[in-house]
């Protein structure tokens, strides 16, 4: 795993954080674990996007209705 130093952290942004880490339960290092973990995730939007696109190329393979093909094959048995 990495590790990383914050240097010239404002004393008041360390007590901010210090007291956040205090009430969600975790240390100082585990709660600014979890903002920096959620701050680095991906682009909701741009997320949503490729979600869109692979849809879109996917349905070239497969132009039929998959309810009705399933319905059909489990009244088959």
């Amino acid at each position: 795993m990495a590790q990383m130093t914050i240097r010239n952290l404002d004393d008041a942004a360390y007590a901010r954080l210090k007291a956040q880490a205090k009430r969600n339960h975790r240390s100082l290092e585990a709660e600014a674990r979890a903002i920096l973990e959620d701050a680095a995730q991906p682009d909701r939007a741009a997320l949503l996007q490729r979600i869109r696109e692979r849809r879109k190329r996917m349905a070239a393979y497969y132009e039929g209705d998959v309810t009705a093909d399933i319905r059909k094959e489990r009244d088959s048995r």
